[in-house]
């Protein structure tokens, strides 16, 4: 349904998680290296349980690897720098979801690049962000209400 993107994930676990949650939700689950551990860390298996095994995933050596390839393909960007909330946005099936890694988020020139496609979920000022696997969960199911509703209502 959606493309779930993390841009140099470091954590085996949140990636484990997110993992888990695209199987959940019939995502797709994109790496972007370098990542912060192997594919086959113990941690991201154990957070994946035998869920990994079901996953849709495709790994891309660079950031400019994957967006070659993936051109065509209508990209969201999340991150705290954005102006727009991904309340106010109308998701599509088969959007590309792209997250940042854990401690630094995008990249600067990722974000200035696509600036008009940026969201960022609202927060209280006590946070500078949720966690990462939070965040994809949060924006999947979001994106997965909104098309269901437009399905219905049709």
């Amino acid at each position: 349904m959606f493309n779930v993107t993390l841009v140099e994930p470091e954590i085996p676990n949140n990636t484990g998680n997110i993992g888990r949650t695209c199987v959940a939700t019939g995502c797709s689950l994109h790496l972007i290296e370098p990542l912060g551990f192997a594919i086959d860390d113990k941690q991201l298996k154990r957070a994946g349980l035998d869920y990994w095994v079901h996953l849709n995933w495709t790994k891309y050596q660079s950031y400019n690897d994957f967006n070659s390839i993936r051109k065509e393909n209508r990209k969201i960007f999340f991150t705290a720098h954005a102006s727009k909330s991904y309340y106010d946005f109308e998701f599509q099936p088969d959007d590309y979801l792209i997250f940042g890694k854990e401690t630094k988020g995008l990249d600067p020139e990722i974000i200035a690049e696509n600036k008009d496609s940026c969201l960022f979920i609202p927060t209280t000022d006590k946070v500078r962000s949720l966690n990462l696997a939070t965040s994809v969960a949060v924006v999947v199911y979001e994106a997965i209400r909104q098309v269901r509703e437009k399905t219905q209502s049709r």
